[in-house]
């Protein structure tokens, strides 16, 4: 597939239930390979972090990461395909903030700014990436240059500028998983 014409596209992943690929990690390797060979370009991946539910529940932590990379779909169509995927590892959209065996972010694409024009549409950037340091810190580790389009600031700025919040490490053996 040619990506000449290709956008730039971030995504965060995380998950923490298991999947019928095994292990929260497991899912999220196997959820790579899929969007690598469906629609998006992969660049880069930051290491794996674990972090604390947000907000803050009973849960079991979260593994995330983001990765850069480029595609030839639109926002919508990326977003759709993401959601496709979400669904082969068993994700049920309905309750906010609920465990899940995989979430799949489409945090920006290329400058876009978009307002909520309804179900299914993409809104970008993710409305919530200034507020998560679990999207933020990996975002600085691939993409350090990476400027938020609307609030026109760096990710490591963003991030500087989060109150003390959930736990945050990186996972053991980040750099192992691909």
């Amino acid at each position: 597939m040619p990506f000449a014409n290709a956008k730039p596209v971030l995504i965060g992943l995380g998950a923490n239930l298991p999947s019928h690929h095994g292990a929260p990690m497991a899912s999220l390797v196997a959820a790579l390979r899929l969007i690598q060979d469906g629609p998006v370009r992969i660049l880069a991946r930051s290491p794996w972090y674990e972090s604390e539910p947000v907000p803050a529940s009973d849960q079991s932590w979260y593994i995330n990461a983001v990765i850069a990379g480029t595609t030839l779909e639109s926002s919508d169509n990326l977003l759709k395909e993401l959601h496709k995927i979400e669904q082969e590892f068993g994700r049920e959209r309905g309750v906010v903030n609920a465990a899940r065996p995989l979430d799949l972010d489409l945090l920006a694409y290329g400058d876009a700014v978009t307002a909520p024009a309804g179900h299914g549409i993409a809104v970008l950037p993710h409305p919530r990436l200034p507020e998560r340091a679990f999207v933020l810190r990996p975002l600085a580790d691939i993409a350090p240059n990476w400027r938020h389009p609307a609030l026109k600031a760096a990710a490591e700025e963003l991030l500087a500028r989060l109150p003390a919040g959930p736990g945050l490490r990186l996972a053991r053996g980040s750099d192992a998983a691909q």
